[in-house]
């Protein structure tokens, strides 16, 4: 027996409709998923790529036509079978024959071809241009819940002082007994909301309250921002705390490169009227680099000259300043590893000393982050700072180690968080995000029961209809030693130490009759998207990564290939 070199990849999501397993995901104001819908993919169901030609598409829908025409049945359950089976493919030869529809579908998928508001679109339009008129479409109905919605944002920073673990002052003598201590001292809370008025404006509140070694303040800003252009906007802020503040700001686009804003504030405090006034501009260098420039005037007086580089995996940015509160010169670097692990490091020297900061951040799950870094400097000592990211919620937690550059609180504080992180995964963690994937399957299977059910039926229904398409197929095959399908199953399928298939009849399905019906000139080709809705097929583990084994003879020789659901098969296949 000969074995097909194939190795599984991962799963390939093209655009538009490309899987019936494409979930339509519908968010409610706190971010949870209320439907999953099923979409069609009619490219599956006539087996044709999705560049098909017309030719190619009007060949396969005669040859699936002639399978499942009703005429060509004459039990009442079958014909009966057949007539649900042929309206199907009618309807995907419908869409796919016609540019217009075809290009809605390519784009949008079947929810596309029933949006309201179709009827005004020309049917000379582009893809883009109704893509673009869908996303108007879609704007026009988020304009009419703007009123509902608002944008909450948080931050809670807890300020730890831990440095009696790690300093030691000779000249006291310590009870040995006595444990060391971890002192709160300072706690700052801040918590912000957005609510559109109208398209163009935007009410904003926010709040501060901050407490140090028992002294503590707070501030409350409110603020409108009203978009004045495609290319600008204007925002006016009052606030109140450390005595009254009025702050305007503007931003205008300057160029296809070049863009800016200025912002004046005024306070008001016992001492006087404080003026401050902020200039910025930003210049793209580069496709990946921006330079920016900003100047401070008032009480903070300061030059600043930054450049960042960009991309999609990297992060580096170079700052100098020369002015009030500080001198410095600044380099930053973050390395994105992979989709949810980044690792990052900085440099800052100036009139206020030296700082080192190095770290990392974790995604755990769609919604949270979590992250540890280093600071170590001169006279800043050794921090640890840690952070917990959950939404657009923030927890910090800045600890300071030691005030005095020691390799004792850098070695603990570096390889603790390491191990923590560790210990909370295995215990924590993972068992957390094993039972929130359980859920979600669940969750999926249980709003696709009914849809399920109902492709199973008609899974069954088209394998009754290919039996003697089917034995014709095999004879015409075996007369010419061609290509006969001797077993086929789909589903959730796993190998064992020899490469066979390992499945639960639960999970996998039968689809020998299914696949022999598709070849054609001694050749089977399936293309790069699920498998599920090929005619004969049905998804048997909705919510799980699915697999395809086919054993096969071919010149009287036997072979078998396991592929991804999403992955593309043309047997037979040679090993190389």
């Amino acid at each position: 027996m000969k074995t097909d070199c194939c190795k599984r990849s991962d799963h390939l999501r093209k655009k538009g409709p490309s899987n019936i397993l494409k979930m339509s995901h519908v968010h409610n104001e706190s971010g949870d998923e209320e439907s999953l819908e099923l979409d069609e993919d009619y490219y599956t169901f006539l087996n044709v790529r999705r560049e098909a030609t017309g030719d190619e598409i009007n060949n396969a829908y005669r040859r699936q036509s002639r399978l499942y025409h009703p005429d060509k049945h004459s039990d009442p359950i079958k014909k009966k079978q057949a007539e649900n089976l042929f309206s199907k493919t009618k309807k995907a030869y419908e869409v796919l024959n016609d540019p217009h529809k075809r290009a809605i579908y390519d784009n949008l998928g079947t929810k596309g071809l029933e949006t309201e508001g179709w009827e005004i679109v020309q049917r000379t339009k582009t893809a883009q241009e109704i893509r673009d008129e869908y996303e108007r479409l879609a704007r026009e109905r988020e304009e009419r819940q703007l009123q509902q919605r608002t944008n909450p944002k948080g931050s809670i920073t807890t300020n730890i002082n831990a440095s009696e673990l790690f300093d030691v002052d000779d000249t006291i003598k310590y009870d040995t007994r006595a444990m060391p201590t971890l002192e709160v001292s300072g706690i700052n809370i801040s918590q912000s909301i957005e609510a559109p008025l109208t398209v163009n404006d935007t009410i904003s509140l926010s709040g501060l309250v901050q407490t140090h070694n028992g002294t503590g303040n707070g501030v409350v800003n409110c603020s409108v921002r009203r978009i004045l252009s495609t290319k600008s906007w204007a925002e006016f802020e009052l606030g109140a705390g450390n005595g009254l503040t009025c702050t305007a700001r503007a931003y205008r686009t300057l160029s296809k490169r070049c863009f800016g804003n200025v912002a004046g504030t005024f306070q008001f405090t016992p001492l006087g009227l404080r003026p401050g006034l902020q200039v910025l501009v930003g210049h793209q260098l580069d496709k990946h680099v921006t330079g920016y420039l900003t100047w401070r005037a008032g009480l903070q007086s300061s030059m600043n000259t930054t450049v960042v580089w960009d991309t999609a995996g990297h992060h580096l940015a170079f700052s100098v300043q020369f002015g009030l509160p500080n001198t410095f010169l600044m380099a930053s670097y973050a390395r994105k590893v992979s989709e949810e692990f980044k690792i990052k490091g900085s440099v800052k020297a100036g009139t206020f000393g030296v700082l080192v900061e190095y770290g990392c951040e974790k995604k755990i799950s769609r919604h949270s982050v979590v992250g540890a870094s280093m600071i170590v400097g001169t006279p800043a000592g050794v921090n640890l700072k840690i952070k917990v990211m959950r939404g657009n919620q923030n927890y910090i937690f800045p600890i300071l180690l030691s005030d005095q550059l020691l390799p004792t609180p850098i070695l603990y504080g570096t390889i603790t968080p390491i191990l923590l992180y560790f210990v909370a995964q295995k215990l924590i963690i993972t068992p957390f995000l094993e039972a929130q994937k359980k859920k979600e399957k669940d969750k999926q299977k249980e709003a696709n029961a009914l849809r399920m059910s109902e492709k199973k039926k008609e899974a069954e229904a088209a394998v009754s209809l290919m039996q003697e398409t089917v034995a014709r197929i095999r004879e015409q095959e075996d007369m010419k030693k061609g290509l006969i399908i001797v077993s086929a199953v789909y589903g959730k399928i796993t190998l064992d130490s020899t490469q066979k298939p390992e499945y639960q009849n639960s999970e996998a399905i039968d689809v020998t009759i299914a696949l022999q019906c598709l070849v054609k000139d001694s050749k089977l080709i399936l293309y790069e998207t699920s498998k599920a809705q090929l005619p004969g097929f049905y998804d048997p583990c909705v919510g799980e990564d699915k697999s395809l084994y086919v054993h096969y003879l071919f010149h009287n020789l036997l072979h078998e290939i396991t592929v991804g659901d999403n992955e593309m098969i043309r047997i037979p296949k040679q090993c190389k």
